[in-house]
């Protein structure tokens, strides 16, 4: 009896741990493909008319987002971007900056982490549900899925609800609570990782991975709700399936 009870207990962590598994799937995957989403960054230097405020032309621009996308992954060591500042060639990115921006890239390859860990688990459970139960763990896994992707669009309303009203406090928050030292704090007068990346960006970067992660949970909790009722409507019609016969 109790080692059934410890087998049962064991059953429900594994769905637990795989319904949280989605919507962290979800969300550090969108991060991934924004942070290494060329438009994202061209996009904002173009609506934040970062060339006028910086005095580095459109294409430099392009070239210091490649830059950095390539530094965070890579094994290169510290960031340097070198590029030509109102007709001068010069690196625009301080120590201070350079600090900074490799712990940016160790929170990016934690998301990368993140990603990786939790799209293994989900498949694990996957293959190991088939394996264990053959064709029936199909309807299992619907249902893991539905939940999986309703928790996600559940956490990303508050999330964005959070951003609408308050991003500025939030973006705040995140920075105290991913960073243990001070470097996040530059100066937006002088230091080029604020003057090229303004809190406006990383709103509209924000609301795109918001948005990302809740039209792909939109998608996976369509397809789980669809297959677990027509799956519901199949066995009612098939005989000997649904409820069982009364007695006449």
């Amino acid at each position: 009896m109790l080692k059934c009870d410890i087998w049962q207990v064991a059953l429900k962590v594994m769905v637990a741990l795989f319904v949280v598994a989605v919507p962290v799937f979800l969300v550090s995957s969108s991060v991934t493909w924004a942070i290494n989403d060329s438009g994202i960054y061209n996009s904002g230097f173009e609506k934040y008319t970062i060339s006028l405020y910086t005095g580095i032309i459109d294409a430099d621009l392009h070239q210091a987002g490649a830059d950095i996308r390539h530094y965070f992954n890579s094994g290169d060591e510290p960031l340097r971007v070198r590029t030509h500042v109102f007709g001068d060639e010069r690196d625009i990115f301080n120590q201070r900056e350079t600090t900074h921006m490799r712990d940016v890239k160790e929170l990016i390859r934690g998301v990368y982490l993140f990603a990786g860990a939790s799209m293994t688990y989900i498949l694990a459970v996957a293959i190991g549900g088939f394996a264990g139960f053959g064709r029936s763990f199909t309807v299992k896994l619907g249902r893991f899925l539905l939940w999986g992707g309703l928790l996600t669009l559940g956490l990303l309303v508050v999330f964005g609800v959070l951003a609408v009203v308050g991003f500025d406090s939030l973006f705040l928050l995140f920075h105290q609570l991913s960073f243990s030292n001070d470097f996040w704090q530059l100066d937006p007068s002088k230091d080029y990782l604020i003057i090229m990346f303004p809190l406006g960006f990383w709103l509209d970067a924000t609301m795109r991975v918001v948005a990302t992660s809740v039209i792909s949970a939109i998608c996976l909790s369509g397809v789980s709700g669809s297959y677990l009722l027509y799956r519901s409507w199949a066995v009612s019609k098939t005989p000997g399936e649904g409820h069982p016969a009364r007695n006449t």
